[in-house]
């Protein structure tokens, strides 16, 4: 009965790979939005590489964030229109941002480069295990297969699956331990419905490299689907172990532990998500309001299911929450 609840939510299939939040509400005024692709390099111009935390932000204010990929990108998409810059820290780098810009009405999409430098602590040799994992990655893979792996993100994004795949294999081919490849072929195995070689895929990934936290939670959302919910929260815990906390990583979290029966982590952890900086997460309210309604808390599960309404107050979703609250003032949660 849980599972069929949540599974009309969606939950795990909200957060596709390397996804960036989406800022603006779907069908806003396309000219009050726009799009900001951001490069992070360095002086060199070459690519800073994965897992650079890159924030939004106004005024100060975070409003999303997202982890660049293997080239140094990640984009922001559905911006409002207003003044904004980037900040973008990680290890082995000093802190750098972009200084304002503006997203305008007189271009859907815009490109910001951002140039990071070598922190004193990559200078003395001194990495811990996550960022010298990194490292010998950016060091090592050849250019031939970088231009693989260029080339199956823009089949990718296309969605031609089995493109993507053969390019990836190419790509392998040429550096064995490409990690980021095998995690790209487990997302193009799991849109072409093959699950046997999702997981192992994404196995592998994380075999090359056990600080690739997007691989972790792939295979965990790979879980989820297959019902194994033990195995996704410990996936998900080793994931944000592996990294700050994000929001999305979080609620996919809280998912797991509600269908384990860990009702008070549970709780902690949707209620964690209000501290880290986030957008359309109120599916997190829903996952809170089961949780609470295990731990006969009728009252507390009532007001999170209002709350969702409020961040999400029309479609479907929002349709089933409000027969869910009627059940409630009826007596029957």
């Amino acid at each position: 009965m849980l599972y069929r609840r949540l599974l009309i939510f969606g939950i795990s299939s909200l957060f596709a790979t390397n996804a960036t939040p989406l800022l603006g509400q779907q069908g806003m005024d396309s000219s009050t939005v726009g799009n900001v692709h951001v490069h992070v390099v360095y002086p060199s111009d070459r690519a800073a590489g994965l897992h650079l935390r890159v924030r939004l932000m106004s005024s100060g204010t975070p409003l999303s964030e997202n982890f660049t990929d293997e080239q140094g990108r990640t984009e922001f998409t559905r911006v409002p229109i207003g003044q904004y810059h980037v900040v973008v820290t990680g290890e082995g780098i000093e802190e750098a941002d972009s200084g304002e810009f503006e997203v305008d009405r007189r271009k859907a999409s815009q490109d910001l480069f951002i140039t990071v430098r070598n922190s004193k602590e990559a200078n003395s040799n001194q990495m811990g295990p996550a960022s010298a994992s990194i490292a010998a990655v950016d060091l090592n893979v050849p250019d031939s297969a970088r231009k693989e792996f260029d080339e199956a993100s823009k089949a990718m994004a296309s969605q031609e699956w089995t493109k993507a795949v053969v390019r990836l294999k190419r790509a392998i081919a040429i550096y064995p331990r490409y990690a980021p490849a095998y995690n790209n072929m487990g997302v193009a195995y799991g849109r072409m419905n093959d699950p046997a070689q999702e997981r192992e895929a994404l196995e592998k990934a994380i075999r090359l490299d056990d600080h690739f936290v997007p691989a972790f939670v792939n295979l965990a959302k790979l879980s989820l689907r297959e019902r194994d919910s033990v195995g996704a929260e410990t996936l998900l815990e080793k994931a944000l172990r592996a990294e700050p906390p994000s929001a999305e990583t979080m609620t996919l979290l809280a998912e797991a532990q509600l269908l384990n029966k860990h009702y008070d982590a549970a709780i902690t952890s949707a209620r964690n998500v209000h501290a880290i900086p986030h957008q359309n997460l109120a599916v997190v309210h829903y996952i809170a309001a089961r949780a609470l309604e295990h731990e006969n808390r009728p009252q507390d599960a009532r007001a999170e299911l209002e709350i969702f309404l409020i961040e999400e107050p029309t479609g479907a979703r929002a349709d089933h929450v409000r027969e869910e609250i009627a059940k409630f003032k009826n007596g029957r949660p």
